[in-house]
Parts: structure tokens; C-alpha cells; sequence
């Protein structure tokens, strides 16, 4: 079975709306869900990037499905940590104290 999980429109809009309000730039597309740390293939995020996916990360894919199937609404917010091309990280200390404008943008929509 091939499947698309997707977020919650509802949701996406009202995080939308108050990203906008709370003047964060809010960066809305497709991301990878994926729990691959190692790849023998060369260049393996080629073809995401051709696809215009925004970022990697591993739970939404899931989250997304399980709320189709029990009939709730759902969204990940989520901040980038890391550039994977550009070999550029932030620091534990970074991600700590400087990634709060998801929370803030998730705190509206509670």
C-alpha cells in the first residue's frame, strides 16, 4: 500500500497564521520522514532536493498516519537544526536556547 500522510489542514493554517502574527517567517512543504543514518548509495538526498523537500527528520511520516487512522487532527512544527549539504550544525547549547520560535508558534495553537 502506497500512502501520503499529510498535516492537518486546519492546523498548518492556524500555525500559519500565527507565525505570521507572531513574525516568524514560517517555511511550509514536504519533508522526509526517515530513520536512514547510513547510506551506501552516493548522493542519496539527490533526489529529495530535486523534489523540493524542505527537511529530514523521523516522526511525522508516523504521527501523520496514526492521526488518519484514529480520526484526529495532527502537525509537526519543526526547526532545522542542521544543514546536511553546507556541513553546518548547531550546537546542543544552540538548539537549547535559540529554537524557540516553534514553541511559541505551538503554544498559539493550544
Amino acid at each position: 500500500m502506497d500512502y501520503s500522510p499529510i498535516a492537518s489542514f486546519d492546523l498548518l493554517s492556524k500555525a500559519y497564521s500565527a507565525a505570521k502574527e507572531l513574525d516568524i517567517e514560517p517555511h511550509v512543504g514536504n519533508i522526509l520522514t526517515t530513520d536512514t543514518f547510513y547510506n551506501d548509495r552516493p548522493n542519496p538526498l539527490d533526489v529529495w532536493v530535486k523534489h523540493n523537500v524542505l527537511a529530514v527528520e523521523m516522526e511525522s511520516s508516523a504521527l501523520y498516519t496514526l492521526a488518519a487512522k484514529f480520526g484526529v487532527k495532527a502537525l509537526s512544527v519543526l526547526t532545522i537544526s542542521d544543514h546536511i549539504f553546507k556541513q553546518v550544525e548547531t550546537s546542543s547549547e544552540e538548539r537549547e536556547k535559540t529554537f524557540t520560535d516553534m514553541m511559541k508558534i505551538a503554544l498559539e495553537l493550544a
